[in-house]
């Protein structure tokens, strides 16, 4: 069940309950077991949901998710304020430094990470014209909510908390949250999960991580909130403490570092968490987490080359790694890299890659596929440039007629434009006579051992 919490201190977040209210049918009820104040009085309650009010602001309500029957995510219907002017945001709460704005020092709230993602992505959905959707740091309480929560915003001044069609487009993306699971699915105890640190107030990278990926963030520590963090740095157990309670509350076991923070991703690692960038998050985005962990054991990491073909998506029962004779695949790629890439894409599941992913080099990890298919269609790649290829007694065999410079020599050419044409395969006159561009060819056989 969906908990909404509206603030009668708020103005926004009292334009966004007229709203909710608006937007879909609920029943009313009377709660005459607490003050009126504290989300007594009138209950209102639709399929999925319930929303209270409090007289309260937002960031003081501790313990509120006792106030509800039994929720699994609990929202905060909020204003932002800022400089950010027509602008929808949502974020989780909790305090890297001291606490100045609710809450308690160090400690955080239990993030909704995939619900997050979600109303980030409903939210613009009905975002009205000129508003822009974001993401901010984990900057403010309560810590102590009692379900996972996060705020959901409209900003960032009072004429956009006064328009209508900004409530009413958070209001929506509010109630899509019903059903929605705090937490991205289990995958063989694993979590699509992050923790974030680093980064601008907004948190664009952890943004383009929500809405162009299929991983959620739960917290985020932005530049300034790093520099609260160090705070900390005095006492180590309390440094790391905050660091472990900033990933637990936010169901992660990976940590997306960005910007200079000497030594935050060595202590986070020290923890045993594991620290990633934005290029594993977008190459193992559709790839089930636990193909991710075997193919990294089997083959070496994502940051290290590791790359997936369209076929991992689905999943494998059954695979295994093949090593290819690096010889084969340099000469397939320097004849056509994209077509050798394009191939591995399509089938295989996945493979070894150098130059920041650029070049493939094997090992690859195939289901089905043989590993003669394999090396048949690094041979078609090589027919490309040689006469013929031929597979036989264990090696591949590439043969192609070259123009022989020495031969030319011996024939009285002179060295110039008619190398050229005999190269490209013209005939040429030298001295009355034709020469024939066979005349002038010698055979070339590479080999490479399967």
């Amino acid at each position: 069940m969906l908990a909404i919490v509206v603030s009668r201190a708020d103005e926004a977040s009292v334009r966004i309950g007229e709203q909710l209210r608006a937007v879909a049918d609920w029943t009313e009820s009377v709660d005459e077991g607490r003050p009126d104040a504290a989300g007594g009085g009138t209950v209102y309650r639709t399929e999925g949901a319930e929303l209270r009010e409090f007289d309260g602001r937002h960031l003081e309500l501790e313990g509120v998710g006792d106030v509800y029957d039994a929720p699994d995510l609990l929202v905060f219907a909020s204003k932002h304020a800022g400089a950010t002017d027509e602008l929808l945001t949502a974020h989780h709460t909790g305090n890297f430094g001291v606490a100045e704005y609710g809450g308690e020092s160090g400690q955080f709230a239990r993030a909704a990470p995939n619900a997050h993602r979600a109303v980030v992505g409903a939210l613009a959905d009905h975002a009205p014209e000129g508003y822009e959707v974001g993401t901010e740091c984990t900057h403010h309480g309560p810590t102590d909510v009692g379900v996972p929560s996060m705020f959901v915003e409209v900003g960032s001044a009072e004429p956009q908390w006064r328009d209508p069609a900004a409530a009413r487009a958070v209001a929506r993306a509010i109630l899509d949250c019903r059903g929605v699971s705090p937490d991205a699915p289990d995958e063989g105890g694993h979590r699509r999960q992050l923790v974030g640190f680093g980064g601008g107030h907004y948190a664009p990278r952890f943004e383009r991580v929500v809405r162009e990926t299929d991983w959620a963030v739960g917290h985020i520590g932005a530049d300034w909130c790093l520099d609260a963090l160090e705070e900390w740095a005095g006492d180590a157990s309390q440094y790391e403490a905050v660091i472990e309670r900033a990933v637990a509350a936010s169901g992660a076991e990976y940590a997306l570092v960005t910007g200079d923070s000497p030594g935050l991703a060595d202590r986070i690692e020290s923890l045993g968490y594991r620290v990633v960038d934005e290029r594993f998050v977008r190459e193992t985005t559709g790839v089930p987490l636990e193909l991710v962990e075997a193919f990294e054991a089997a083959v070496g990491p994502v940051e290290d080359g590791l790359r997936f073909g369209d076929a991992a998506t689905d999943g494998a029962d059954a695979w295994r790694v093949v090593d290819l004779p690096a010889d084969l695949v340099a000469e397939a790629t320097g004849i056509d890299a994209a077509a050798v890439r394009s191939w591995f894409e399509a089938n295989a599941l996945a493979f070894g890659t150098e130059q920041q992913g650029t070049v493939v080099t094997g090992p690859v990890v195939l289901a089905a596929t043989d590993r003669s298919t394999v090396v048949d269609a690094l041979a078609d790649v090589l027919r490309q440039r040689y006469d013929s290829v031929e597979v036989a007694d264990g090696e591949l065999r590439a043969r192609e007629e070259r123009f022989d410079p020495d031969l030319a020599d011996t024939l009285g050419i002179p060295e110039g434009p008619k190398y050229g044409k005999l190269s490209a395969g013209q005939s040429v006159e030298v001295n009355g006579r034709e020469i024939e561009p066979e005349t002038v060819q010698s055979e070339r056989i590479r080999r490479f051992t399967l």
